[in-house]
């Protein structure tokens, strides 16, 4: 029987530098796909991983970041992909808490840090996932005809096609049955620990840091440097311009281009 925790993944390349991305709420690791695919071309190992309760991963009871991490963790250090080398680690949003816990926890494992457009804070007054929710719960699986209806249903919390795409990529069809793959109603119910930052984490992990920030979305402002730093000391922040929260999807090339100079160690510049 085997002890690797369950948690989906798909691999790219079979050289170089070992990279796993880490994707955001209601996203999935193929979200990675292009760019994982790019840098396995070009010199790195890459894997796409859906992180617990999205995709084809497991699901918790609650949302608690030490324990998620943990998991993502627990994977790393015994799955085949990768059985315990020290990789670079990809976050966007959730998945960069995600990966800044487990570099904090279990510094053993990472090589190196990317964390996109996140920071180690909690938020507040940050309406776009709330609405996300709400358009999701304004859908009725039991009466829904086809995923054009649903994306209709949504249209009014969520005007944005592109976001309506990405949160519909989470429905499903069994037979004539449709449901949301992702742990939909734990996720809505503790949304709060999501946009949060667990209390009492200590320590620091001073390996280098590659900090991203998306020039059009605020989830990176200056006053969370201090924190950041603290916990990270080998920062460096770029900045994508003309980019927003979901800056690995709008500004893709550019986004590959920087991550992919920062893990095979060419030196970054301002982006």
């Amino acid at each position: 029987m085997s002890t690797v925790p369950d948690l989906f993944s798909i691999p790219f390349g079979s050289e170089g530098p070992l990279v796993v991305f880490c994707h955001g709420l209601l996203g999935q690791g193929r979200n990675f796909a292009q760019i994982a695919r790019h840098m396995g071309l070009h010199g790195a190992r890459t894997v796409l991983l859906d992180m617990p309760n999205h995709g084809r991963s497991l699901w918790t009871e609650h949302f608690d970041y030490p324990q998620i991490a943990d998991i993502v963790a627990d994977w790393l250090a015994k799955s085949a992909e990768v059985a315990g080398e020290p990789v670079t680690l990809v976050g966007h949003s959730m998945g960069g808490k995600i990966s800044m816990l487990v570099a904090l926890r279990h510094p053993e494992l990472v090589d190196r840090l990317v964390v996109a457009d996140m920071s180690p804070v909690t938020y507040t007054g940050h309406r776009q996932f709330q609405d996300i929710m709400a358009a999701i719960a304004a859908v009725d699986l039991e009466t829904l005809p086809d995923r054009q209806t649903a994306s209709d249903i949504m249209r009014p919390l969520l005007p944005d096609r592109g976001v309506r795409q990405w949160v519909l990529q989470n429905l499903a069809r069994k037979g004539s049955s449709w449901y949301w793959q992702p742990n939909i109603t734990m996720l809505a119910a503790e949304l709060d620990k999501v946009l949060g930052w667990p209390e009492g984490v200590e320590g620091s992990w001073d390996g280098p840091t590659l900090w991203i920030k998306a020039a059009d979305s605020d989830y990176v402002l200056p006053e969370y440097a201090p924190i950041m730093r603290r916990y990270f000391p080998g920062t460096l922040q770029v900045t994508i311009k003309d980019s927003g929260h979901w800056v690995h999807t709008e500004q893709r090339d550019v986004f590959t281009a920087a991550v992919e100079r920062f893990v095979l160690r060419r030196r970054v510049s301002r982006v």
